[in-house]
């Protein structure tokens, strides 16, 4: 409600503020509850740090692996995306022969103005669960469809709803907390596979201060993406069948 409460006095007061500018009202009432209705500070979703609890997190994902939103949980970890742009999954963005999923600039998180002109982001693996996932829902237009109605996405509610039935809390993990996931886990295997801090960090779509570096990003780290991706799968299989977990800084 907070955060419904602060978004709304914003919008009230651009809407009044257009209005003073162009004659059309006589000042900004909204003017009266600044430092009234404050943005709530943003709590924290549960998300799994540990190498050896994902690779648990994974083979119960493998026991229930007969929907699509499971099969949607399961991807999650792998393809370093925010929780939306992976519900929201149309099949057209994908090249299952060439291993390619390209998410529209207008679909990710960023303002106005990257939404409009940014380039794509390039997720430079796409795994065994979309081919078999394909026979079930590629007629449609959405990877993950509602089961109400296939001309919608399936919803987060339906996420953290099979969350649950796995047996998992809402404080040890919830759908939004994957991201959280990977970029704690992520960093410290890359000491072992071998893959720059800053490879992880354009994988993750995370915003570069200069329109260069943003480019630079997307374009010469491809590539090293590209193995990237292919290591931290190869690296989630081996914490799903328990054979190896590489430890944190400071133990063992």
């Amino acid at each position: 409600m907070g955060e419904t409460a602060y978004r709304a006095a914003k919008v009230a007061g651009a809407v009044f503020r257009y209005g003073v500018q162009h004659g059309l009202c006589e000042s900004d009432p909204s003017c009266d509850l600044r430092g009234a209705v404050l943005l709530p500070v943003p709590e924290h979703r549960a998300a799994v740090t540990d190498p050896k609890k994902l690779g648990e997190l994974l083979s119960a994902f493998d026991a229930y692996m007969g929907t699509p939103v499971v099969r949607a949980l399961a991807l999650q970890p792998m393809v370093f995306v925010r929780p939306g742009e992976l519900r929201h999954a149309e099949w057209a963005e994908f090249d299952l022969d060439s291993n390619v999923w390209i998410i529209s600039a207008a679909r990710m998180k960023g303002n106005l103005q990257a939404k409009k002109n940014g380039s794509p982001h390039v997720v430079p693996q796409a795994v065994a669960i979309l081919r078999e996932l394909h026979p079930l829902t590629g007629g449609g237009r959405y990877v993950f469809p509602s089961p109400l109605t296939a001309e919608k996405p399936m919803s987060d509610n339906a996420v953290l709803t099979a969350l649950r039935r796995m047996g998992f809390a809402k404080n040890e993990v919830t759908g939004h907390g994957f991201r959280a996931t990977v970029r704690t886990i992520a960093p410290i295997a890359s000491e072992r596979l071998g893959i720059a801090p800053e490879v992880i960090e354009a994988q993750l779509a995370h915003a570069v201060g200069d329109a260069l570096g943003q480019a630079y990003n997307r374009t010469q780290y491809l590539e090293q993406r590209r193995e990237l991706m292919t290591k931290w799968v190869d690296y989630l299989d081996i914490l799903r069948k328990g054979a190896q977990v590489l430890a944190f800084k400071g133990e063992a």
